[in-house]
């Protein structure tokens, strides 16, 4: 769930190849691979061949989850602005083609993360699995969708560490763990900013994803207020397990104040600008975090 909504799609027609990486959400993708990616290389991993057998893989299984799901909401999509100019809801794709390209997708991604061990294959299914049947439905149920969201959403960076260790075992399940933990708590201030920012056009499609009722309210500020602070002593976690050295308490403390003080602006002012502010602070807050780890380590 690392970013389900970066951007208004743009309303000119694409080309079919801009067509499937809508479809996709190739930049999406990327996102989530440069996560697994930090992952990897902070346990050690180089450029060999399992490097670019995560990084196709991981693009594969990501681009299939945000098919099927587009398949799913293809009648949703039509209702909100965001969504409207997808290739399901305008017609420029039949759904048998986006069930046919999202199938190949995770098929083959599935395909390549399990010729880096069997364990990668595992988390790269079970992240689409968990994204598609569980995450995608409950998104209309409840706003606890992002909640179980969140879990496929970190997997990512613990798919990287076991690209390379292939183990869950001993230090590598351990920071393969604080990887996911890391992300998992990041993703509910990332998320609930951009559900404040498209709360309105959500509305259009039957969704409420913000952590309270009363929706864009004090309340939901406040929640994601405590999120974001709470983000400052997690992503210190490799420090206090001497992990990365001193430079990661520096960085860390300094990135993790910058980012509560667009969290706190939205507490104050309750409003879209201070929201997308925030969306794209945490754009930039995930991946400094997670070089520098790679970075700094021991």
């Amino acid at each position: 769930m690392v970013a389900e909504e970066s951007a208004i799609e743009k309303t000119r027609t694409p080309s079919k190849m801009k067509d499937y990486a809508l479809l996709l959400k190739l930049r999406l993708a990327f996102l989530v691979v440069l996560s697994a990616l930090s992952g990897y290389l902070f346990v050690g991993g180089g450029f060999g061949a399992d490097f670019w057998l995560l990084i196709i893989g991981g693009f594969l299984i990501t681009g299939a989850s945000n098919g099927f799901n587009q398949v799913i909401e293809r009648d949703l999509d039509k209702k909100m602005s965001r969504t409207s100019n997808r290739p399901l809801p305008t017609g420029r794709m039949s759904v048998n083609e986006a069930v046919i390209v999202s199938s190949l997708s995770a098929i083959v991604g599935a395909f390549l993360l399990f010729q880096i061990n069997y364990f990668a294959g595992v988390l790269g299914i079970l992240a689409l699995v968990l994204y598609v049947f569980i995450y995608t439905p409950m998104k209309r149920i409840t706003p606890w969708a992002v909640f179980v969201g969140a879990f496929p959403g970190a997997i990512p960076p613990m798919l990287g560490v076991i690209a390379y260790t292939g183990t869950f075992s001993d230090q590598a399940g351990m920071i393969a763990g604080m990887l996911f933990f890391i992300q998992f708590i990041w993703q509910f201030p990332h998320f609930w900013a951009i559900a404040w920012v498209l709360d309105e056009d959500y509305a259009k499609g039957g969704f409420s994803l913000l952590p309270s009722k009363t929706r864009k309210s004090k309340r939901s500020a406040f929640h994601i207020l405590i999120y974001t602070l709470f983000m400052v002593p997690v992503s210190l976690i490799p420090w206090v397990l001497d992990l990365t050295g001193d430079i990661t308490l520096v960085i860390g403390a300094i990135a993790g104040a910058w980012f509560f003080i667009y969290a706190y602006k939205l507490y104050l002012n309750l409003d879209d600008k201070s929201a997308k502010s925030l969306m794209f602070a945490s754009f930039i807050y995930l991946p400094i975090i997670q070089f520098l780890y790679v970075f700094n380590k021991f």
